[in-house]
């Protein structure tokens, strides 16, 4: 018999249906991705292809040149330009379209991705994550900051260089207010994080863990809207990623860099979106806000059940699907 699982965090109902129950096997990716070089001559993102990118705006470099470069997005879905106005005219609601749209450049290497560049470059690019997210959040006009990543087509890319886009828009959406109420709740009734509470859980029952480092969590969450759905949490209760600390940033590379090479060699790179949620620096010491990272492999597609109810299917039981990634082997770095 299916299952109905509701997912705290999102307030999402999710079907385990156990009738049409797959493999986690059957996910792998079927759709070979072609092997690359390092460099592409005719790539923007690689180096000596600097001038097809507006100017950085950040970078971190060392004797050999540039590690990470940040640039601005040249298709911005924002404009850098003008002040944020609110119009309201009875049913019509509207707001200029100001912001900022930065791309993180992660690596002057084009065949490398975040499942298998060393740890420590890794922890370079989560910082620059950091510092462009506290920088984001300067600009008046911003009211809400997104880290995002997208990796392959189905993932919404074409883009074949690691690249990560950080966005900072005039409004704060409806499921970022969602979330914050639904955690806000949460505490009023019960006077804990749900986040923290999650953690918990999870470590105490560690069916759906995939790795446990020393401060942060990856999972997959009990009601998975999705196959393979994982999340990183912070072990310590934090508000905001602008929080995070220099040794919190090193355990992050390593919790993300084996939960995404699990999924790289498990699936066989399968194309993902990931999120950085978050509140803003001033919701740092928030008792209710806990920042976390949410990895979406596109292994399935939504079907109109899905868009007419709100609820997903979910083929895979999520401990079926942790218990197979917490077996896949991740070669060791050369």
């Amino acid at each position: 018999m299916p299952e109905l699982r509701l997912n705290l965090i999102t307030r999402e109902w999710v079907i385990i249906a156990k009738e049409k129950r797959k493999n986690p096997a059957d996910f792998i990716n079927s759709r070979e991705r072609k092997k690359h070089p390092e460099i592409v001559q005719t790539c923007p993102f690689c180096p000596g292809n600097e001038s097809k990118t507006p100017d950085e705006i950040y970078s971190i470099k060392d004797e050999k040149g540039w590690r990470i470069r940040v640039v601005p997005n040249k298709f911005s879905v924002l404009s850098k330009d003008g002040d944020r106005s609110r119009i309201n005219t009875e049913l019509k609601k509207t707001v200029n379209g100001v912001g900022i749209h930065e791309v993180v450049i992660e690596t002057p290497f084009h065949n490398l991705t975040i499942a298998t560049m060393p740890a420590d470059h890794l922890k370079d690019v989560l910082q620059t994550y950091k510092d462009r997210f506290i920088e984001a959040y300067k600009d008046k006009r911003v009211e809400n900051v997104i880290i995002f990543k997208n990796d392959g087509s189905n993932a919404g890319t074409p883009i074949e260089h690691s690249i990560a886009h950080i966005v900072g828009i005039p409004i704060t959406p409806r499921r970022v207010r969602n979330r914050i109420e639904n955690a806000m709740k949460f505490f009023d009734d019960t006077g804990d994080c749900l986040m923290c509470k999650t953690v918990i859980d999870e470590l105490g029952e560690r069916a759906r863990i995939l790795f446990d480092t020393e401060h942060f969590i990856s999972f997959i969450p009990y009601a998975a809207l999705s196959p393979f759905h994982t999340w990183i949490f912070p072990k310590r209760h934090s508000g905001s990623f602008a929080d995070i600390r220099s040794e919190e940033i090193w355990d992050l590379a390593l919790n993300l860099k084996l939960t995404m090479g699990s999924l790289f060699y498990g699936l066989e790179n399968p194309d993902y979106n990931y999120v950085l949620r978050s509140g803003s620096p001033s919701h740092a010491n928030s008792e209710f806000i806990h920042w976390y990272i949410s990895i979406v492999p596109r292994v399935a597609t939504v079907s109109g059940f899905e868009l007419g109810t709100g609820i997903y299917i979910n083929p895979v039981a999520p401990e079926a699907a942790s218990e197979y990634l917490r077996n896949v082997r991740i070669p060791h770095e050369r």
